[in-house]
This record gives C-alpha cells, structure tokens and sequence, in this order.
C-alpha cells in the first residue's frame, strides 16, 4: 500500500461547517423518526415498557458524562479520523490500528445494511401508497446512488440537506406529542420507581443506546469545521442533549397515548406489523399527516444513509492518508471531498446489497441483521475505547481538571462498557436475528483486535514510515499538540 502525499489532492475542505451544520450530520445519521417507528417501539415492547422514557434519559446522561472528556480530547485533536485518531492519542498506535479496523467495519457494515432498509421501507410505502411494486434493491440502490452525489457535491452541502431533513421529521414528532398532551396529557406515572425499574431495563438501556448511534461523529468533520476546537464540543452536547430530549419527548408520548400500564403489551400486539406508531399518528393526527409520516419515513431513511455515507468514507479517507489503507483513497476532489473514499464505499455497500438481492433473501431477515447489527456493536465497542484512550491520555499528562478529564469522562466509560457487556450478551436481540452466522458475528472484533496488534510490530519493522505516520498525521492540524518536555512518555 502506498502511503499517500501530504499535497493538495488529500487534504479536506477546511471552514465548511458551523456547530449547526454539524449537528446538522450527526442528527440525520440518528434519524429521529425512525428511531422512534423502529427502535422505539422495539424497546418499549421488549425493554421496560413505560418506563423506556427514564431509560433514553440515562443513556443521555452518561453520554454527556462522556463528553465532558470527549470535548477536552477534541480541543487538542482536530483529526478526520475521529474515534480512532483519539485512539492513536490515548493509548498508542497498536490500539489505534483496532479501532481503525473496528471503525472501518463498523460504517462501511453498516452502509450496506442501511441500503437495505432504505429499499425496503421504500418500497413498502410507495406500494402501499400509489400501488406501484418496486424492487428493494433497485430502490435502495437509486437512493444510494442519490446520497453519494450529495456527498461528492460537498458537505456543505449534505449539511444544508441533512437539515431540511431534520427540520421535518422533529416537526412530525413534536406534532404528534402536542397532539398526545392535548387530548389525553403526558403521564407523570412513567417516572414513578415500579414503572421505570419494571420488565427489562438491561434491554431497555440497550435499545436506547443504539438509538444514539451517530452522535460521535461530530469529530470526523473537525477538519473540515469552522474553528473545530470550539465547533466540535459545543456540536456534541448539543447533539447529546437533542436527541435525548426528541426521543425522551417521543417514547413519552407514545406511552401516554397507548396507556402507561398497556404500553408494552401494545407494543407487543403491533411488533410483528411493526406499525405502531403509525396506528397512533392516524389516531391523533388524522388520515392525511399519516401520510405525510410515511413519506417522512423514507426522508429519514434516506438522510441517515447519507449521513453514514459521509462518516464511512471519511474512516477510509483517514486510513488511506497514513498509508494502512491504499493510499489512494486519501485523494480528494478540488472541494476538498473524499471521493475516492465515497466510490469505495458506494460500491461495497451495493454489492455486498446486490449479493444479497440476487440470493433472493429478505433484507430484513437477512442482510439487515447482518450489517446494521454488526455496525452498531462496532460503534458501541469504538465509544468505549475512546473513552478509555481520553481517561488514559489526560492521566498519563497528569492534568489537574480531575472533574472534566478524569471523573465525567471515567463514569461514562462505565456506562459504555455496561452497554458494551448489554450488546455482546444480547447479540441476537441486537441483530433481530438467532441464526448461528448472526450470533458469530462478535468473533470478528477478536480478528480486529488480534489483527491490530500483530500487524502493529510488522508495520514498526517493515514500514516505520508508515507506522510513524499514524501518530503524526495527528499533530498535522492539532492546535495544541503536547511539547517533550512536559515528559510525556511516547506512545507506542
């Protein structure tokens, strides 16, 4: 593999994002109504039933803890490489090369996967709507397509679609709980001790963590933020604080609406349709904005495939600059977009769908649970090194800012590795599958992280300009890299 140059032609478009632009990315990639449709009424049916609102607000809050350490990592690290670049930083290059092997999976796995279930759900709404039968491939194929023309015009522009995106689905949601307040009220009971320490809280906490996933990429675009010391943490909380609040607003709503004490039985009944907060749209809102949700839903799609689109490439961009990858995805076009990196993934995505579709397998059943579940342990597994490299890195320094670099961020490491411990131990649940290559799938992070470590000790003897790169492509645009002489010990 090549190690890429350090000119023009691999280097990001700088000052293109504002804290609203990236909050912008990360909130799509969440894709606030479809976490409700989908994950929502999953965890309310399988977790703790009410008492789901209790647990989306403590899987913010250790986030937030999170981020307090994350926010100090990002003003010292400004890196496109995002979680594996705090990696590298925290705790040395061998356990940086896991986490870029994990993050690399972990996106491009879970590309793949939403190619399915944007064609699915497309194609089952567009049916259901007009009459009209679409293909699930074809259909998740064109929108796949469609994002990655987005992507390569600029993510500037992906921002300023990701927006509009956005913008609706919150309208429609907020909508149907002020539409639940005034006609039945929001119940007050879903706080009391019985109903939010009732059923499954392990599987509740579980479910509302993955409907988070996508708020630690705000550092994959510090590169191309304006002022990104500054843009990256107020773009974390900010993101953190959204979308516990949607989603705490929205479950809340959707138990009062459905019964505090019948929620999860309601939510059982409707599991296999999969329909149940479309039965209460049409219920509260009317016939007419039940159609508005259901295109909504494809918009929801849609913008978080984009979103994961960008956050994909943006880990192969990394990677191919410091040569671990060909170099040659480090290439960028004259806006500063990682398009080599966008072919790369626009194709794996779509022929490892295509494969799937010539097969003749449902891609819920199959080529979901495979790629999204997969994807989403990565990026729990990714969180919670992160977390781990920033507790080491700002003890290794010594830093006196014990609440901000020690005890936030260390409480919500804990909270990860439970998440973490929750994933691995409810893997099919995670997946929507039992099959046994499902239940194998975890096996890989052994070979991510076996292969990490060994291939480390290689690179150091047999490319140590390459395995150099890998820490000071860090200090390439750090705005506050560490000086020897506070006597940091080197990282391995």
């Amino acid at each position: 593999m090549a190690t890429p140059t350090s000119g023009s032609t691999s280097r990001l478009a700088p000052d293109q994002l504002g804290v609203p632009g990236v909050v912008f990315l990360v909130l799509a990639a969440v894709a606030p109504l479809t976490g409700a449709i989908v994950v929502m009424a999953l965890a309310i049916a399988l977790g703790n039933g009410s008492g789901l609102v209790f647990a989306v607000l403590a899987v913010a809050a250790i986030l937030l803890l999170f981020a307090v350490g994350y926010a100090q990592m990002s003003r010292e690290l400004v890196n496109a490489g995002g979680f594996y670049a705090f990696v590298v930083k925290g705790i040395g290059r061998p356990g940086g090369l896991v986490a870029g092997f994990i993050a690399t999976m972990g996106y491009n796995f879970f590309v793949a996967g939403a190619v399915g279930t944007t064609g699915f759900f497309t194609s089952i709404i567009v049916a259901d709507l007009v009459g009209v039968e679409l293909n699930w491939f074809l259909a998740g194929a064109v929108l796949m397509v469609l994002s990655f023309l987005l992507a390569r015009g600029g993510i500037d522009i992906s921002a300023k679609v990701l927006g509009v995106a956005l913008v609706l689905e919150t309208l429609t949601l907020l909508a149907f709980c002020v539409s639940v307040l005034v006609q039945t009220g929001l119940s007050v009971e879903v706080f009391t001790v019985d109903v939010m320490f009732g059923g499954s809280v392990g599987v509740a906490l579980l479910l509302a963590a993955t409907a988070f996933l996508g708020f630690e990429a705000t550092s994959l675009f510090s590169e191309e933020s304006r002022d990104p010391e500054r843009t990256v943490p107020r773009a974390t909380y900010t993101a953190i604080t959204l979308i516990g609040l949607i989603h705490a607003l929205t479950v809340w709503a959707i138990v009062s609406a459905a019964g505090v004490s019948d929620a999860q039985q309601v939510a059982l009944d409707r599991l296999e349709t999969g329909d149940l907060l479309f039965v209460l749209f049409e219920e509260y809102l009317g016939s007419t904005l039940l159609v508005v949700a259901q295109v909504l839903l494809i918009v929801s799609l849609f913008a978080a495939l984009l979103a994961f689109h960008n956050m994909a490439a943006r880990y192969l961009y990394s990677l191919g600059r410091v040569g671990i990858l060909p170099g040659g995805l480090a290439r960028t076009r004259t806006n500063g977009v990682p398009q080599t990196a966008l072919v790369t993934n626009l194709v794996f995505a779509l022929l490892v769908a295509g494969f799937f579709a010539v097969l003749g397998l449902d891609p819920i059943t199959s080529l979901v649970p495979v790629m999204i579940g997969f994807g989403t342990l990565c990026v729990l597994v990714l969180q919670l090194l992160a977390a781990f490299s920033i507790v080491v890195h700002f003890r290794r320094r010594r830093d006196p800012r014990w609440w901000t670099t020690f005890v936030a961020p260390g409480l919500g490491m804990l909270g990860l590795l439970a998440m973490c411990v929750l994933a691995l131990g409810n893997f099919p649940l995670l997946a929507g599958s039992d099959a046994l290559y499902v239940r194998l799938l975890p096996w890989l992070l052994v070979l991510a992280l076996v292969g990490g470590l060994l291939y480390a000790p290689v690179l150091r003897s047999r490319r140590p300009e390459v395995y150099q790169l890998l820490e000071t492509d860090l200090e390439r645009l750090d705005p506050s890299p560490v000086p020897p002489a506070e006597g940091v010990a080197a990282r391995e």
